[in-house]
């Protein structure tokens, strides 16, 4: 079923900002708002503005009651919103967080009383892909491989990101990295910081398994998948990691998020197995999972 219902949903190139285009991420907020990010970029074929867009869905209502538009020079047409995040906390109506994975990559910053969004580390080293990046992924050298033609690397820059529990930092990875970095989030909610301000408050956090998304909890911790190793991780404020679960039907873990009752949620959506990746042929396999654990517990492997 549709939702908030079927016409929003409706392709219509004539009207990009009244409809959805591409939608890539959808998280509630502590406003029991749903918060859904268009890329505005079906297929990754470029967008134009009234397609790149974030819309709050009252969950109590269905229906759409905010839709904020990013101009093109924070979003341009070679951009790809991925992750958002959301802090309430920061000014009048709170502030969201998005990794660009497309185009120079970087940080995109949205007040949300306001509507207004900047664009923060485009082209930082922090957000780049690892050009020499090989993953092993079920075996095999992880590359895109089109049905004609040479295999080349899988580059993607920031993607992953997640709040500190106290909402000072923010932490994010390329896709194509195994490195974890972090940002003042008053640098990037400072609509008049410079680029060398925002880049200062960059810390390194050294080696973190591939992971595609990332999530936090109130205790400071921080979790993503292993996607080299089919497994969910969980990174303590010290820097050490622990792995939560681990089994074969855990590919490509992704869309990551702790919930109220204390579990951690995610998707297993194969995408390894997609088409471009092995000569046309698409490989993944049904079901798909949704997993469910208890961050509070100990270690699952699943078989």
């Amino acid at each position: 079923m549709a939702h908030p219902d079927a016409e929003v949903n409706r392709e219509d190139a004539s009207d990009l900002a009244g409809h959805f285009q591409s939608v890539q991420s959808v998280v509630v907020d502590g406003a029991d708002r749903l918060w859904i990010l268009d890329t505005g970029s079906p297929l990754f074929a470029g967008s134009s503005y009234g397609g790149p867009k974030l819309a709050a869905v009252d969950l109590r209502t269905d229906r759409i009651v905010r839709k904020i538009l990013f101009p093109p020079e924070v979003v341009p047409a070679n951009s790809y919103s991925n992750d958002v995040r959301f802090d309430l906390r920061r000014g009048a109506g709170g502030m969201a967080f998005t990794t660009d994975s497309g185009g120079s990559n970087g940080i995109i910053v949205v007040d949300l009383a306001t509507g207004r969004s900047w664009r923060r580390l485009a082209g930082h080293p922090s957000a780049l892909a690892d050009e020499q990046f090989l993953p092993v992924i079920e075996g095999e050298p992880f590359m895109v491989r089109p049905a004609c033609g040479e295999p080349t690397y899988y580059e993607t820059g920031s993607d992953g990101i997640a709040l500190s529990a106290d909402g000072t930092r923010l932490y994010y990875c390329p896709l194509s990295s195994r490195r974890l970095h972090s940002v003042s989030t008053d640098a990037l909610a400072d609509p008049d910081a410079t680029d060398a301000e925002v880049a200062a408050t960059v810390e390194d956090l050294g080696f973190k398994p591939m992971a595609d998304g990332l999530e936090s909890d109130d205790k400071g911790r921080l979790y993503g998948g292993d996607l080299e190793h089919s497994s969910l991780w969980r990174r303590s404020p010290n820097g050490t990691y622990r792995t939560l679960a681990q089994g074969s039907d855990l590919l490509w873990i992704d869309t990551l998020s702790v919930a109220s009752d204390r579990h951690l949620y995610a998707i297993a959506n194969q995408l390894n197995r997609l088409s471009p990746f092995h000569e046309g042929k698409d490989l993944r396999r049904k079901p798909y999972l949704l997993v469910r654990l208890p961050i509070d517990a100990g270690p699952v492997r699943l078989v």
